[in-house]
């Protein structure tokens, strides 16, 4: 008799042979396997999402890891509000079916005190989940649970992780662990984690987030991508704006970017939303001493940068130590620049609660006083080394701060911190503290005229001719408009210089320096030649040569613009007497600043006159100097005049060097 195999099929699964498919039959009780539970704890994904795919990209990746039997371990740090658990629950809500044995989350802040976290407490609801009683010995929670996970394959999302020790303790048998932290982790690494940083939104993508929530109707880009910039690409701050846009639909874009410009505004933004400002609030709570006195620091300092150098200088104890311990909560980032010392940037919102948190700070307006004095002391420092015999009205200041190794490193100082500059001498204004504005100003100047910052030059020395009439120094005033009638005369507004020329001329009466008084006919003199009146120019630099009789730097300098006439009023032969002249007295004072732009004005005389050999090495030996001391525009000006001078002569070659080191200097 042929033998047929019975299959039973019920509840999706097979089975070959015989079933009994009955709850009970008499007194014979048969007990169904219960499914285990699949818990579902990751919160649902709040609102749009954009941006984030490298991230997205690398949990997939891992993904593919534990699909292959591993385990997955992705970490990403980063500031709060920033966007970690939003990345997170997306990625959850995305892939969750790939997921069969469920999704568990932790907050371990929840179970954090005194410092540690409740590991065992927190175990035995991962094993509940996971439908598994917790054994009542907490060592035992541990295996139980790596018992548990063998052969599921779950997602674990901790949230609030401060230590590695933490999730290493955590980690189960198998599945995909993602963590989101605001400390920099990089012992994980060692345990085969991917450790990301999660860096603010672009522009771009937050424009995107707050477009997605207003519509298209509400704001141009321009005012979008501005309100981005304004919360530091934060999609927490963003949200707190956009939850302004929505709750009022007659609020235009424009007004809410006006008001965020305002430090105060943007704060109230950041109170009224209560999870931006605790989430700062818990992390200033547990900084150290020193680190609250750099986060201090932080919110009283009006530019971008701090360092080390800075804090001790205002009375950071442990600077070095404070600067660890905020950059290892993602409060301070450092910012890499081969030239110049390290320093380390705060993102905006950062420094916007910082600013609150040191609004009411006793001592506040003392701390910001050293903040100016530094960056004074500083500047003042550099300015001189850069050039110590150039025109000062100021007394030399900064003797107790660290100096500089040489004047193109004190260059680059001060370019690396320009924006401080700026800011510092914008609050200083505020303050009404007149003489460190003016001073400021004096001390950049070098910056400003060598690197051709032109917005930061004539912003900043507009508040320094304010401040020096506030500060009653005429001699200031006149250096004050003579310098930003020099950027005016740079950008070739004419009408601008001469007006601040004209001004500058009222104060002379009241000056005693003739010295001050020169620079007022040299500036008058490079207009003349703007204008076409070499002659004229010829002699307002001869009168300007006059007043600096005595001074050999400015002697120098005065040489080297009446030559600089005589070669546009057709005279180079004379040029070429004064420029020997000038140079010897350079070299003979170790002049380094003048011996640079010397032979940049003695290649142009010898060009006048047919000699372009002669011409070409005194071209080569400005643009080597130049390059020597960091002056990119001097630099370039040297080669612009060697492009023509090969070309004059047909060498093709050394044209083309020529124009590539130009493209590098305009790069």
């Amino acid at each position: 008799m042929e033998r047929h195999e019975v299959v039973n099929t019920m509840s999706d699964v097979t089975v070959s042979g015989h079933v009994v498919q009955a709850g009970n039959i008499g007194s014979l009780h048969i007990h169904e396997r219960t499914r285990p539970p699949r818990p579902r704890q990751i919160r649902p994904t709040r609102g749009l999402f954009v941006n984030r795919e490298p991230e997205l990209a690398a949990l997939t990746a891992a993904l593919d890891r534990v699909r292959a039997g591993g385990l997955g371990l992705v970490v990403f740090t980063g500031l709060g509000g920033v966007g970690k658990t939003e990345l997170i629950v997306r990625f959850a809500e995305e892939y969750r079916e790939h997921f069969p044995g469920g999704d568990l989350y932790a907050d371990l802040r929840a179970y954090r005190h005194q410092g540690g976290v409740d590991l065992p407490e927190l175990l035995a609801g991962f094993l509940r989940a996971l439908g598994t009683e917790p054994p009542a010995v907490e060592a035992e929670r541990f295996t139980a649970f790596r018992t548990a996970t063998a052969e599921r394959r779950c997602l674990f999302f901790l949230d609030n992780v401060e230590h590695a020790a933490e999730v290493r303790a955590l980690l189960p048998s198998s599945g995909l662990v993602v963590v989101a932290s605001r400390r920099r982790l990089p012992a994980l690494r060692t345990d085969g984690a991917e450790v990301r940083r999660l860096g603010p939104l672009s522009v771009t993508a937050g424009a995107e987030l707050v477009r997605g929530w207003v519509g298209s109707g509400r704001g141009t880009d321009g005012e979008l991508a501005e309100l981005v910039e304004l919360c530091g690409g934060l999609p927490l701050a963003l949200n707190a704006v956009g939850s302004q846009l929505l709750d009022r639909d007659g609020l235009p874009v424009d007004r809410v970017v006006a008001e965020l410009h305002d430090r105060e505004g943007r704060l109230a933004m950041l109170e009224e939303e209560g999870d931006l400002g605790a989430t700062y609030d818990l992390v200033y709570e547990r900084l150290t001493e020193e680190g609250r006195a750099l986060y201090h620091l932080i919110g009283v300092h009006p530019g971008p940068f701090v360092s080390a150098e800075l804090a001790r200088a205002v009375g950071v104890e442990r600077p070095e130590r404070a600067i660890k311990e905020l950059r290892g909560v993602h409060l301070l980032d450092e910012v890499r620049d081969d030239d110049a010392e390290d320093r380390f940037r705060a993102h905006d919102v950062v420094r916007l609660h910082a600013f609150g948190r040191a609004r009411e700070l006793p001592g506040r307006t003392e701390l910001l006083a050293g903040v100016v004095a530094y960056y004074r002391g500083r500047a003042s420092l550099a300015d001189r080394v850069m050039s110590e015999r150039r025109l000062r009205v100021q007394d030399p200041s900064g003797g107790d701060l660290p100096g500089f190794a040489s004047g193109s490193a004190a260059l680059e100082w001060l370019y690396a911190e320009r924006a401080d500059f700026r800011a510092v001498v914008e609050e200083a204004a505020a303050q009404g503290w007149h003489g460190e504005v003016w001073r400021l100003c004096e001390s950049l100047w070098l910056l400003y005229q060598g690197r051709k910052l032109y917005q930061d030059w004539i912003a900043t020395h507009r508040l320094g001719v304010e401040s020096a009439q506030w500060d009653n120094r005429p001699d200031a005033v006149v250096r004050m408009r003579n310098q930003l009638a020099r950027a005016h005369h740079e950008r070739e507004e004419y009408r601008l210089a001469a007006e601040q020329l004209a001004l500058a001329t009222e104060q002379v009466p009241l000056v005693t320096d003739r010295q001050v008084i020169g620079v007022l006919y040299e500036t008058d003199g490079l207009l003349c030649l703007a204008d076409g009146r070499p002659a004229d120019a010829v002699e307002r630099f001869t009168l300007a040569l006059e007043a600096n009789r005595g001074d050999e730097h400015g002697e120098i300098v005065q040489s080297y613009n009446v030559a600089q006439a005589l070669i546009a009023d057709g005279r180079p032969e004379e040029a070429l007497v004064l420029l020997a002249e000038a140079t010897a007295q350079a070299e003979r004072t170790r002049d380094d600043d003048m011996s640079m732009k010397l032979p940049l004005v003695h290649a142009r005389a010898q060009q006048a006159l047919g000699r372009i050999d002669l011409a070409v090495a005194q071209a080569e030996d400005c643009a080597r100097r130049a390059g020597e001391r960091g002056y990119p525009a001097k630099e370039a000006q040297a080669h612009t005049l060697l492009v023509a001078l090969a070309e004059e002569r047909g060498d093709e070659a050394s044209a083309e060097r020529s124009r590539a080191r130009l493209r590098e200097l305009a790069g």
